[in-house]
């Protein structure tokens, strides 16, 4: 009886002791997640206060939804930067699509430009996507989608362009240099062709980066018109996120490597110690002497494309100021939210 009666008491103390030892766990757990949970709490109010994203996943959710779209214009280095756009997209886990428009058109015909609008936005196996292909600009905000793509873009010197252009379809290019061009045998030079009148020269040809920029409306490809030239700057302001230079490459990698570390983290330095800065020059090319530059310069169509690229560098020089060279009030600008309501 004796025996029987402690061995009860043994096993209640037993008892008891698992208990205060479950107890004690169960404490110090709920200690634990509280201060998990507190930390998170104040890191998030934190972050809403100074603009951050609230969590990681909607960091990443956020920046791998994104389409970037590059209507690129031919004859402004757009080759070597794809280039880099490549090199970097398997790094850094998006994926690079070339629009191939039949014949070689610039233009959609309004049932593509609703299926294309419409097809990259919903397509979520390819985003993150770096769209890229020699399109005018399209409007997305018009079709109703959900999602509108960041635009990018590169200008370049209207005259050194057409000059590159006159000299690319006569020898080609060291990128595909056994590739025969349309005018290949032809040696007139640039200045000769001049001289002589001859259509494939005319300053009207050089009507190109205004109606890229302009879009799809019918008078942005109408040569001269002065409203295209507008809806251009228009646009690129309202538009494009980065509308950079051929003359200035490199700062334009450089600022999208700022922008955009998604896409372009690595890109500044990858550019600068590749082999591919240059991927495509034009085999030979003869510089226009004073003579027919005067010439081409009083053109209207080289004043108004040359009223563009002054513009687009104008802001790309202001975006660059900020960036690159930013003075320590802009290196250590912040911005954070207050008084947010209800509590």
């Amino acid at each position: 009886m004796i025996h029987r009666s402690f061995l009860l008491q043994w096993i209640l103390v037993v008892i008891f002791t698992v208990t205060i030892i479950y107890l004690k766990m169960k404490l110090n757990f709920l200690e634990d997640h509280y201060k998990v949970l507190h930390n998170a709490i104040t890191q998030e109010q934190n972050n809403v206060q100074t603009g951050n994203e609230v969590s990681e996943h909607s960091y990443k959710s956020a920046f791998d939804d994104l389409i970037i779209i590059y209507n690129r214009v031919p004859k402004t280095a757009s080759t070597s930067f794809v280039g880099l756009v490549y090199d970097l997209c398997k790094h850094n886990k998006y994926h690079v699509l070339h629009i191939n428009v039949s014949n070689n058109m610039h233009t959609l015909t309004l049932p593509n430009q609703i299926q294309f609008a419409n097809n990259i936005t919903v397509w979520n196996a390819k985003k993150p996507a770096f769209y890229h292909g020699h399109v005018a600009f399209l409007n997305f905000e018009k079709f109703g989608v959900r999602q509108t793509p960041l635009y990018i873009n590169i200008l370049r010197k209207p005259l050194d362009r057409f000059v590159s252009y006159y000299y690319f379809l006569r020898y080609g290019d060291n990128f595909r240099p056994h590739l025969i061009r349309k005018k290949h045998g032809d040696t007139k030079t640039f200045d000769e062709c001049i001289d002589a009148g001859q259509p494939d020269c005319d300053p009207d040809n050089m009507w190109l980066q205004i109606p890229f920029l302009c879009g799809h409306d019918p008078a942005c490809w109408e040569i001269g018109n002065s409203w295209a030239l507008e809806e251009a700057k228009r646009n690129l302001q309202k538009h494009y996120l980065l509308v950079g230079v051929t003359e200035e490459l490199t700062e334009f990698i450089e600022i999208l490597q700022i922008v955009l570390p998604r896409f372009f983290k690595g890109a500044y330095n990858s550019f600068l110690h590749n082999n591919k800065s240059h991927l495509r020059q034009t085999t030979q090319k003869i510089n226009p002497r004073p003579e027919t530059i005067d010439k081409i310069q009083k053109s209207v169509v080289w004043k108004m494309e040359n009223e563009l690229y002054n513009f687009a560098l104008t802001h790309f020089h202001a975006v660059k100021k900020r960036l690159i060279n930013a003075s320590p009030q802009d290196v250590n600008q912040r911005f954070m939210y207050e008084k947010i309501r209800p509590k």
